[in-house]
């Protein structure tokens, strides 16, 4: 009896292990069924546009001013009077300082008796000559200590008129480099001036992109000083030789800032355009996922996500150039796509 209970027992085990089995399966697939069905990414969405997208090099430079110039005294003196300051605006030929001109006007008078003297005594020469009452050597010698005192003259009226400092281009006074009393010696730098329109950038661009440059093409400047705005500016010049121990072009950048806020010295991004696609359909840079040289983005339609390839153009700092792959007004996630699969529900967040 024993015998039969412990066959009974036996038989008994596998078949209530089954039972248990196929229950605890089918608890377990219900319950991975429903947390799929819930599953929801909340994801931002932005809208596939047309528009127009450019070709680009990039490089960073400091704004030179094109026109800049130290001003300097042609004669010495002591300062007298400063008539401007740094950060003064100033055109050709304005008077920046005077030198104190008393002794040089006083040379300037001696000069001027001195040359009616000699030129008196010149033309009573000059009659007697004419009437063969004086040699010609005697003549000449006359003529030529005129001419001489002449010229001497001549130079006092200049030392005058340098003692009045002027600068020789238009612009701003950028640094003033004297005090009133200085004493300052001929050919000393006084002032530096700099002309505020135009400015430039140089760039040195390697030589593969030559061919793409040329004098007249558009360039964009983004200057940290002058945050959310791009200066327009062309390229002015192009160096005709390449630096052997570099392999780059010099190429100079011309900026015309209307609003008067990009200074000489300050730092810019510089972007030179050497080609714009027009009508091209664009997304968001943000949208665009990149791996082993392929490119995808997920398409929303429905609140599903669906995975999409795409054909990549030309790339700016907002969008991407869709060559194959969407369409204008194609709906695609920005934010969250990270998360994402294939056929997935999706959420859309408000941006």
């Amino acid at each position: 009896m024993s015998r039969l209970r412990w066959i009974a027992v036996s038989l008994c085990i596998p078949v209530l292990v089954a039972a248990l089995w196929g229950c605890g399966g089918r608890s377990h697939s219900d319950t991975n069924g429903k947390k799929d069905e819930k599953l929801v990414i909340p994801v931002e969405i932005a809208e596939v546009i047309q528009g127009d997208i450019s070709a680009y090099f990039t490089g960073t430079a400091t704004i030179e001013a094109e026109e800049e110039t130290e001003v300097v005294a042609k004669v010495g003196g002591v300062v007298e009077q400063i008539l401007v300051e740094e950060g003064t605006e100033v055109g050709t030929g304005d008077i920046l300082a005077k030198l104190d001109d008393e002794k040089i006007a006083v040379q300037l008078e001696q000069a001027k008796a001195n040359l009616q003297k000699l030129e008196s005594n010149y033309e009573r020469n000059m009659d007697l000559h004419r009437k063969q009452l004086i040699s010609t050597e005697v003549f000449q010698q006359a003529k030529y200590e005129y001419e001489h005192q002449k010229a001497t003259y001549e130079l006092a009226e200049l030392d005058l008129k340098y003692t009045s400092i002027r600068t020789p281009i238009s612009g701003v006074v950028a640094e003033r480099l004297i005090k009133v009393g200085n004493m300052i010696l001929p050919n000393q730098a006084i002032f530096r001036v700099a002309g505020l329109n135009p400015l430039i950038a140089v760039l040195h661009i390697p030589e593969r992109h030559l061919d793409k440059l040329r004098i007249g093409q558009r360039a964009q400047l983004l200057v940290d000083a002058i945050e959310g705005e791009r200066i327009t500016g062309t390229i002015k010049r192009i160096s005709p030789v390449v630096d052997p121990a570099t392999g780059t072009v010099k190429v100079t950048i011309e900026a015309k800032d209307r609003s008067n806020r990009l200074r000489p010295g300050m730092f810019a991004r510089i972007e030179v355009i050497y080609d714009i696609h027009t009508n091209s359909t664009l997304a968001p840079k943000d949208a665009v996922i990149s791996e082993d040289r392929e490119s995808c983005v997920f398409v929303v339609r429905d609140s599903v996500a669906y995975r999409q390839d795409v054909v990549l153009g030309y790339v700016n700092t907002l969008h991407v150039e869709i060559l194959e792959g969407l369409m204008p007004g194609d709906t695609i996630v920005t934010t969250g796509k990270g998360s994402l699969k294939d056929s997935i529900k999706v959420d859309i967040v408000s941006q």
